[in-house]
């Protein structure tokens, strides 16, 4: 195995937006098989995290690196960084008028595969028993794109994207975010149900809850633009009882 393969690695990675510097050299990684986790409180530079890595035009990356399986990201289009294997769950997702969700995956789907003969029965046969596994209904493929679903239904589909698209390394931003306690619990064991060997996932979230239903192998915590501290499941725990406030008075 080559230097770098199975492995989503970051590297005093400093990012601004709008000249202003939000990421101040955050190192990380995530390797295939592995659920990592990244928490901090608002404004600390998750999702800056998650849009750079994707690729997004607004966040400027002005030092450091990021690979996925070895392959340098920084200068790939965000459409080139997915067929690499990168996929991003958005915290908001997006409404698409007039685009059935059927057809986003059908059309994202072959386009994170297109350089292989693609089954169309062998596809049709996971896509709907990833539906079965995660609850969701025939009827919303016929339906545009997020339009009209409720906050776990939009949290759901992301996930059942993240399922059927068969990324090497997925990022989700935030997937708890606005979800009541029932729908968290769904979403975390629906994240949890996904982990296989060939997959790195990378959660982002403020709170220690959905974490007891995903078990993380490792858990970052970001404030202020670099990471704090790093530890197993039970820093996550610990935050929960003494707050990020801890984290920026003990240093790291």
């Amino acid at each position: 195995m080559t230097e770098g393969t199975g492995t989503l690695s970051v590297k005093d990675l400093h990012v601004s937006v709008a000249g202003k510097e939000i990421l101040k050299g955050i190192s990380l990684t995530v390797k295939k098989g592995e659920l990592v986790a990244v928490m901090g409180p608002n404004g600390s530079g998750k999702s800056t995290l998650a849009y750079a890595l994707a690729g997004h035009p607004r966040y400027t990356v002005t030092k450091g690196s990021a690979t996925l399986d070895g392959k340098d990201l920084l200068p790939l289009t965000p459409d080139a960084r997915a067929r690499t294997g990168l996929f991003l769950g958005f915290q908001y997702p997006v409404e698409v008028s007039g685009v059935s969700l059927s057809k986003f995956l059908w059309t994202a789907y072959t386009q994170r595969h297109v350089a292989e003969e693609i089954d169309i029965d062998a596809y049709q046969s996971r896509l709907d028993g990833n539906m079965s596994q995660l609850g969701v209904d025939s009827g919303f493929l016929k339906r545009s794109l997020n339009e009209g679903f409720s906050g776990g239904e939009k949290k759901r589909i992301e996930v059942l994207q993240m399922s059927t698209l068969e990324p090497s390394f997925a990022i989700l931003d935030e997937p708890d975010s606005g979800l009541d306690i029932d729908a968290v619990r769904v979403v975390g064991e629906t994240i949890h149900r996904q982990r296989r060997a060939d997959l790195g996932i990378l959660v982002i979230t403020h709170y220690q809850r959905i974490l007891k239903y995903i078990n993380p192998d490792r858990v970052y915590v970001i404030v202020d633009g670099v990471v704090a501290k790093e530890g197993g499941r039970e820093l996550a725990e610990e935050l929960e009882v003494k707050g990020y406030d801890w984290v920026k008075s003990s240093g790291s």
